[in-house]
This record gives C-alpha cells, sequence and structure tokens, in this order.
C-alpha cells in the first residue's frame, strides 16, 4: 500500500471511521485479477446461471474450486492426470472471478460465503461429487460448504485457509484504519455474510460438527508466503481422520504443479 494512500485513509480514519469501514468492506470484497486467465485445453464449456466452467472425461465426478483472485486455469495440472484414473473433472470460475459473471454484489465483488454457495449451484447442476479438490480460499469454501452439509466422498485443502478473519488484522494494518474502525468493519462483514463469523473458523466447526465428514487430505508448504501452513495443521488437528502433508520449497502456487503432490491428490480421490 503507498505510504500517501495509508496516510490519507488514517486521516480519513479519525473523522469519518464508518466510510473507512464501508470503503474497506469493497475493497475487501474485490478480488484481483490475474493477468493470466487462459482456459484449460479441451473440454466442453458450460454455464451455470452466472457460473462458466468447463467439463472433462467420464466417471465419477471431481470438483476443482481455485483460490481468491483465482481463475479455473490455475488448476489445469491436476485435470489430465484425473481423467486418467477414470474421473470426470469439472472446473469453473467462482462468481466476479475469471470467465464468471458477477455475484449479489455486483461489480467484480463476492464473498468467501457466496464462493462456497458456487459449489453447491455447480455441483446441482453437474451430479454428485466424488471428491472436491479446493485451493486457498477455494480450499476454505469447500471445507465450509461440506461443513454446511454440501455431500462429498473424499475433500482436498490445498494451501487452505484456516479462519480468513485472522487476516483482517494485516487488511487493516495494511491500509492504516484504526481498532474503532476495524470492530465497524467486522459487523458490516458480519451482515453481508448473513453468519457470525465464527462460522468461517473452519477448524472450530470441524471440532464441534456432528456431522460425518468425508475423508481428507491438507497439502500445506512451509515456504508459503500467501496462506500460513500452519493454518493446514490446525485444520487436519480438527477434521477426523484428516491426513496432513508438509512441503519445502513449493509456496502456495507451485505445489499446484508438483508432481508428488499432484500424485497424492490423484490417490486420495480415485
Amino acid at each position: 500500500m503507498p505510504p500517501v494512500v495509508r496516510s490519507a485513509v488514517g486521516v480519513l480514519d479519525r473523522v469519518a471511521p464508518e466510510l473507512v469501514a464501508r470503503g474497506a468492506l469493497r475493497l475487501w470484497c474485490t478480488p484481483a485479477r490475474p493477468k493470466d486467465r487462459a482456459a484449460i485445453p479441451g473440454g466442453t464449456t458450460f454455464r451455470t446461471g452466472t457460473i462458466v466452467g468447463q467439463v472433462w472425461g467420464d466417471g465419477p465426478t471431481v470438483y476443482l474450486v481455485h483460490g481468491w483472485g483465482g481463475h479455473r486455469g490455475q488448476l489445469r495440472s491436476l485435470v489430465e492426470p484425473l481423467v486418467g484414473a477414470g474421473l470426470r473433472v469439472v472446473a469453473y470460475d467462482a462468481p466476479a472471478h475469471g470467465d464468471s459473471g458477477p455475484g449479489a454484489l455486483g461489480g467484480r465483488r463476492t464473498t468467501l460465503p457466496e464462493m462456497s454457495t458456487a459449489l453447491d449451484t455447480v455441483i446441482a447442476e453437474h451430479g454428485p461429487a466424488r471428491a472436491v479438490v479446493g485451493h486457498s480460499m477455494g480450499a476454505a469454501a469447500s471445507a465450509l460448504a461440506v461443513l454446511d452439509g454440501t455431500p462429498t466422498e473424499r475433500l482436498v485443502m490445498v494451501t487452505p485457509l484456516a479462519d480468513p478473519t485472522t487476516y483482517i488484522e494485516g487488511f487493516a494494518h495494511t491500509l492504516g484504519f484504526s481498532e474503532r474502525t476495524r470492530h465497524r468493519f467486522e459487523v458490516r462483514m458480519q451482515v453481508l455474510a448473513d453468519r457470525r463469523l465464527a462460522d468461517l473458523d473452519i477448524p472450530l466447526r470441524a471440532a464441534n460438527t456432528r456431522r460425518t465428514l468425508p475423508a481428507t487430505l491438507v497439502l500445506s508448504d512451509r515456504d508459503d508466503k500467501e496462506a500460513d501452513h500452519a493454518d493446514g495443521a490446525r485444520i487436519a488437528r480438527a477434521w477426523p481422520e484428516a491426513e496432513l502433508v508438509l512441503s519445502d520449497g513449493l509456496g502456495h502456487r507451485r505445489i499446484l504443479r508438483d508432481e508428488e503432490t499432484i500424485k497424492r491428490i490423484v490417490a486420495h480421490v480415485s
């Protein structure tokens, strides 16, 4: 964040905290647009409402869910190995991402709960899930969907965020607004999500659920600069029968192209 912007936010924060909270929430809900948004080669393109995606292969269906500010093309390395294992693969762009249209907020804005609901929408169109593979915020969205009742036999979380609201502190520091404004921001977020922020805490939800949860593989990397690798460990401890695999040197995105990681994912879902 440029110092001049942070300074301006600091000044405005002292006289109009509600205005800052409102603007901060709009920014929080606006994913960055990646430069490379190339679709994955092959497959059949579909549109479900405003959601755009692709389908490959035949067999039990595996859904691929990208992260915040991402697109389905970031998961392209998984398609061929999964299809080769006799699985049908569905990958799509979340609301306000990639080729998909806006969500309920309009423009290029969306929320984690809306990303979670989008998975349900796509599953309703393309059939029961043998497995769901989510990356980063997409892993969090997938986990929340499962905790809310979305059925799947298997779940894979790659570099997941355990509780996205814990990243608010860093966001507030980057923008330079006060604790008073942060509280207003969190209240607005809760109203927008139409649920308590505690409901977005995946380990807390997993530890207290009465649902039978699917066998889950959690993959995190110690050199991840975007998601704390401890989040993966926290989820795995709380999630019944979860397997945690920690790697080194792959970071937040290269892990998706790692040959050993891909083999683990295919083995787990097939």
